[in-house]
């Protein structure tokens, strides 16, 4: 081991450290609240909307019968 390296426990000790009761708990008030609990949305509340909208429904119905049309004329071109 390198000797200017301490060995020493990095971290603090809790008898020395301010803000904590007796038995290691923290009061209510020293510590900050937690990260997202004091902020809002990115912009106002915009419920979803509900069901699809038309343009990807059509676009999807399109294809599938697209599809349906494909099979069924590649069907009728084997029995012929």
């Amino acid at each position: 081991m390198a000797k200017d390296i301490p060995e020493s426990n990095p971290d603090p000790d809790p008898r020395l450290t301010t803000g904590l009761e007796p038995g290691g708990g923290v009061p209510p008030g020293e510590t900050p609240p937690g990260e997202a609990s004091t902020a809002t949305g990115a912009g106002p509340y915009r419920p979803p909307k509900r069901g699809w909208a038309r343009g990807p429904l059509v676009v999807i119905l399109a294809l599938a019968l697209l599809c349906a049309l494909f099979f069924l004329a590649y069907a009728i071109v084997l029995a012929l």
